[in-house]
């Protein structure tokens, strides 16, 4: 999918936020959902994403409503960072198909990074939801 494709408001995030499709959520308001990647990365990887933008990417965001948006992602990740002590977080996000968008509503990932241990490949193999689950209360409890 291109840069400049319309927004499809039946995305799988977009399901998501509507409840139609379960998440193991870590963190939700008015404007933000963060829920464990069921394709991490990383142990802790976890997602967040806009509920009121509906945007495919980035640069189809209004600033205004990115900077709303970018506070809730630094809170989730302070959050990963108490509750999972990696030695790093990066935090990431695509634009396009071409740079690696897989879905396309915007979307933060965060990824604990820790030494010594691989850092899987975007969108590979799946994982087990109970471990998911059970790194998902203790995000939220340091949320």
């Amino acid at each position: 999918m291109s840069l400049s494709a319309p927004y499809d408001p039946n995305n799988i995030f977009a399901r998501i936020i509507r409840g139609e499709l379960p998440a193991i959520k870590v963190f939700e308001d008015d404007e933000a959902l963060a829920f464990m990647d069921i394709f991490p990365q990383s142990e802790g990887h976890t997602l967040v994403i806009p509920k009121k933008i509906r945007a495919t990417n980035f640069l189809d965001a209004d600033p205004a409503a990115l900077a709303i948006l970018i506070a809730r992602v630094q809170r989730v990740a302070k959050g990963v960072a108490k509750a999972l002590n990696p030695d790093g977080i990066r935090v990431a996000q695509f634009n396009g198909a071409p740079a690696g968008q897989t879905v396309f509503h915007l979307h933060f990932h965060i990824i604990p990074i820790f030494d010594g241990a691989e850092v899987k490949r975007h969108a590979g193999e799946k994982a087990d939801m109970a471990v998911l689950e059970a790194l998902a209360e203790k995000i939220r409890a340091a949320i």
